[in-house]
């Protein structure tokens, strides 16, 4: 049996849990990609993870989510993303080729070539199976991006209405809490909606 998992016996069930490393890294502030406040040491941690679990404050605006997202974004980070379905392969000779299998609308062939021109490329096959976009094209010529999960988590709904913690809770990948009152989001509705709140308590020590 591996040491990474411990046991657990059900009745005739055997549950196999993973041992899970939570770690609480400090505020990332905007500029953090570029080394402001210990930033690269901070997001360097993040890229060994298997999950981020961003942690917002719902009463402030949706801004704060999209500076963090943006600052991880450009060492690497790509949240609640799959890579890009485009076969790149870079060769001795042969020139540049280029196809794809469905109508592409953001790049075509001499775009493509010009991206590649600039990376120093010229002898390249290249084949697009999505319409991906040209930032998905220059991730897989980079060949460096990581993606990974990230749950955002909504912290203080009690300082907000009931509508707006609703808004919250429908929005994918998202959790409502508030740490003050111990309080998350009880019935959950099939469209996402959060229909009411209860309050959670702290297992004993």
């Amino acid at each position: 049996m591996s040491s990474q998992h411990l046991p657990v016996f059900l009745g005739l069930y055997i549950i196999m849990i993973p041992k899970i490393q939570l770690l609480d890294l400090p505020g990332i502030i905007e500029g953090a990609s570029e080394g402001k406040g210990r930033g690269r040491q901070v997001i360097a941690v993040s890229k060994s993870s298997d999950i981020v679990l961003m942690i917002l404050d719902a009463s402030k605006s949706d801004g704060h989510r999209q500076i963090l997202t943006k600052e991880l974004e450009a060492v690497g980070l790509r949240l609640n993303k799959r890579p890009p379905r485009i076969y790149f392969k870079k060769k001795k000779v042969g020139g540049f080729s280029f196809n794809s299998t469905l109508p592409l609308t953001h790049v075509d062939e001499k775009l493509c070539y010009q991206i590649l021109h600039e990376y120093k490329i010229h002898n390249a096959e290249v084949l697009f199976r999505e319409d991906a976009t040209v930032d998905d094209l220059i991730d897989v010529i980079e060949g460096n991006r990581k993606y990974m999960k990230c749950i955002y988590v909504y912290n203080k709904i009690d300082v907000i209405g009931i509508d707006d913690v609703d808004k919250l809770a429908r929005q994918p990948n998202s959790v409502v809490i508030s740490c003050n009152l111990k309080t998350t989001c009880k019935n959950v509705g099939r469209n996402g909606s959060c229909e009411s709140l209860h309050e959670t308590t702290r297992p004993a020590t």
